[in-house]
């Protein structure tokens, strides 16, 4: 398929810009069994495993997640979701699990039974710092493997904090975990949209035309789902053909192409930043299964799923941050 795509250095300017601000919650000692549920709500939200596991059951998501130490769950649209030791154990609101175990002066609750224990440092970020053109490529969660990235080796030193800010009794832990916070949240985020070129130029081409932006707008949330050019059209309160003309005129590519192109670019980056297998990312991105990610990949970043998450590998290893 025909590629726009911006100048690498349009790009990379672009990443440069994208800086995050986060407020840190709380550290989170936990004992299994535990469980706690966080509402939906337009605050984007994340939890960094300091220690033991966990699962993540995110709404409207059809598989739960093994997170594991040094994992970054992030969810930028602030999408409802689940963390609990494993499947079964009780859950509660996290509002209400706060108003009886309240965070101490060095940023801890502590909260759950007397079984294996599990750290998250959880808090929020602000996703109004990102360009405009960036924050509506963020799917609803995904899961930066710890391995992968450089943020395990925020963990150690995050963890002497902890035990000097309990030892000193001295208050502003939060703030000091939140400056931490926003340098591994910034590199997660670039990582991630690092394979975004294409999709970035297409939605400046549509931002002018009202009904081809909105359908531009509701790709971006909801790529995974089986969309049709029919689909989209009524979307629009247009007629199929007309939709279809338009879409092409406006973005430069027909509306099916596009939404391949933005299911791939979720696909690198989740290539990128996860552990999830080549057949997971396909589904979580729309895909049937992995041969027919795997074929489009291939075709639209010129190597195969592996050996892009290979090279995105070796690329951050020659150039840590």
């Amino acid at each position: 398929m025909e590629t726009r795509t911006p100048p690498d250095d349009a790009l990379s300017e672009l990443l440069r810009a994208v800086n995050v601000r986060s407020t840190v919650f709380c550290v989170s000692d936990l004992g299994a069994p535990w469980g706690f549920r966080v509402a939906d709500s337009p605050v984007a939200k994340f939890h960094l495993v300091l220690d033991g596991a966990a699962l993540l059951t995110v709404d409207g998501e059809p598989e739960p997640v093994t997170v594991l130490p040094g994992d970054l769950v992030v969810l930028a649209h602030g999408t409802g979701h689940v963390m609990q030791d494993r499947a079964g154990s009780r859950v509660r609101g996290l509002d209400r699990i706060l108003a009886t175990h309240p965070v101490d002066d060095a940023a801890r609750m502590t909260y759950g039974g007397r079984g294996p224990r599990t750290s998250l440092l959880c808090g929020g970020f602000a996703t109004g710092l990102l360009p405009p053109d960036l924050g509506g490529l963020l799917p609803r969660s995904f899961v930066v493997d710890g391995a992968t990235t450089a943020i395990a080796h925020w963990i150690d030193p995050m963890y002497a904090l902890l035990r000097g800010r309990r030892a000193d009794g001295a208050p502003g832990a939060a703030a000091v975990f939140a400056k931490i916070a926003d340098v591994f949240l910034t590199d997660a985020l670039r990582h991630f949209l690092a394979g975004s070129e294409g999709v970035l130029a297409q939605a400046r081409l549509a931002a002018d035309d009202p009904p081809i932006a909105a359908a531009v707008r509701t790709l971006r949330a909801r790529a995974e789902e089986p969309w049709t050019v029919a689909s989209l059209a009524r979307h629009t309160g247009m007629s199929r053909a007309a939709f279809a003309s338009r879409f092409r005129e406006v973005v430069g590519e027909p509306p099916m192409a596009y939404v391949a192109r933005l299911r791939l670019s979720r696909g690198a980056g989740l290539l990128a930043t996860s552990r999830r297998s080549v057949a997971q990312v396909a589904r979580t991105v729309g895909y049937a299964n992995e041969a027919s990610f795997a074929k489009a990949f291939k075709r639209a970043y010129g190597q195969s799923p592996g050996a892009f998450r290979t090279a995105s590998a070796s690329a951050r290893a020659a150039n840590p941050r």
